[in-house]
């Protein structure tokens, strides 16, 4: 029996056939190789969308139903969990082991890294200090690369990686991290995951000459991976889980739900805080995609009632809903909300600034119930924010507590979302492979699995 074939597979988020004209590198694999539109998932989000590609699967099997949920058990909101257990089903590297014992696996920032039974693993995960602060840094399996890439290219920027200061440098750090595991471990499968475009894109909208120009830089940083791919033997298979389109308006989901009696909160020291528990109903928004949460049957109606004719609400899906997008798993909400193409919905829940919780904020993804781009922002009203950031950070480096309260409480600022499912091919996701055989027409993001296990010869 002949060995696999070498993989390197790049989440390029937010690629979509027009920045892919602003990518001579890219564009030169899709020419020389195969290019097709890939069929996204509802919602159309990394945590759904990466752990469809790996399982083959919708989320009403794999169980990823956003970026986050509400935990019925825990009777918490969390976004952003890391452990892989959570992903229901047979994974890609589970199916190429059987046909290949052996096989190994490099997972370098993919999302439900943790706990993942692949060979090798790097993926964002902060010091959390028993005195409250918080500093950069990745997890790593083995045990022993984590000083071995911090040595060589530096701790992982974690602040650059998300909130304000998030740019070209992080996505740089995996890059180099990616290029290093091959040429020392070479693994079979690679998994890396290129986060730049995320950014200016929701910043500024995906028009914005700022954003074309990110799209260039990636492709340049991108360059010598693809050329050690070469050399190496690899086949290259880049694809985006979503296009992020641009967006002109917010809709204020839970603040309707509030106003309706619905949703509940506690406060403490003059700040509200979301009571799940206790509410009636209440959303989790993710982009353009809100799950809500709707605690007896009987508050159905009203929920409904409190969304209707909402500014920027465009679908409210039920259970039959649910069910035709493949998202009736558990984990769901009893109704999910689609925005507008034009708009998103944000997680906020109070209807007065001054009442809002202090992480509001922050960069804080893991306290706040529901995702927050206004984070990519450093708060334009606040004439003292730069001084604000320049004191945290002194205070960060001499080992002290800080608090980075720098992000404005207006959304108005963000023009680029994602979640729904595109309306144009040119703004969808899409497939490229160094291989001239490999796509055709449209893949679909449940074949994406199949289709990798092909390509490394293991049908």
């Amino acid at each position: 029996m002949t060995g696999p074939t070498p993989l390197l597979v790049l989440d390029v988020v937010g690629l979509t056939p027009r920045l892919l004209d602003h990518m001579p590198n890219l564009r030169r694999l899709a020419e020389t190789g195969s290019q097709a539109p890939l069929g996204t998932v509802l919602p159309a989000v990394t945590c759904a969308a990466q752990s469809t590609f790996l399982t083959g699967t919708l989320p009403a099997e794999h169980g990823i139903v956003g970026n986050g949920w509400y935990f019925r058990d825990l009777g918490e909101v969390l976004l952003w969990r890391q452990h892989n257990g959570l992903v229901e089903g047979d994974k890609l590297w589970d199916a190429a082991r059987r046909a290949h014992p052996g096989y190994t696996v490099a997972n370098i920032c993919w999302w439900y890294a943790m706990g993942a039974d692949t060979d090798i693993t790097v993926t964002p995960r902060p010091i959390y200090y028993a005195d409250g602060r918080k500093e950069p840094d990745c997890y790593t399996r083995p045990v022993a690369l984590h000083d071995e890439l911090t040595d060589k290219f530096g701790t992982f920027p974690l602040f650059r990686f998300w909130g304000p200061g998030a740019d070209l440098v992080s996505t740089q750090w995996i890059i180099d991290a990616t290029r290093h595991i091959n040429a020392t471990r070479r693994p079979d499968l690679t998994l890396c995951y290129l986060p730049h475009l995320d950014y200016d894109l929701q910043r500024f909208g995906p028009d914005d000459p700022r954003s074309l120009k990110a799209a260039a830089d990636l492709d340049t940083a991108l360059a010598p991976l693809l050329d050690d791919a070469r050399a190496e033997g690899r086949t290259v298979v880049a694809l985006s889980e979503y296009g992020i389109t641009r967006v002109t308006r917010t809709v204020d989901i839970n603040r309707a739900l509030r106003r309706a009696g619905l949703l509940e909160v506690h406060t403490q020291d003059g700040m509200e805080y979301l009571d799940p528990m206790a509410s009636h109903a209440f959303a989790v928004a993710d982009h353009q995609i809100a799950h809500v949460y709707v605690r007896r049957p009987e508050d159905l109606d009203a929920a409904r009632a409190a969304l209707d004719g909402l500014p920027g609400l465009g679908q409210l899906l039920d259970d039959e809903g649910k069910k035709a997008q493949g998202l009736n798993h558990p984990r769901s909400g009893e109704l999910v909300a689609i925005a507008e193409p034009d708009a998103w919905f944000t997680y906020y829940y109070w209807l007065d600034d001054d009442r809002a919780p202090d992480f509001a904020r922050l960069v804080e993804i893991h306290r706040k119930p529901g995702y927050d781009p206004v984070e990519l922002f450093m708060d334009p009203l606040d004439p003292y924010v730069k001084v604000k950031a320049a004191t945290a950070l002194a205070r960060k480096k001499l080992g002290m507590r800080y608090r980075m309260a720098v992000v404005p409480l207006d959304p108005s600022p963000v023009r680029g979302s994602h979640g729904r499912l595109p309306e144009d091919p040119e703004d969808g996701p899409l497939i490229l492979c160094s291989d001239r055989h490999a796509v055709t027409g449209q893949v679909r993001a449940t074949e994406v699995k199949n289709l990798l296990l092909g390509l490394a010869g293991a049908p």
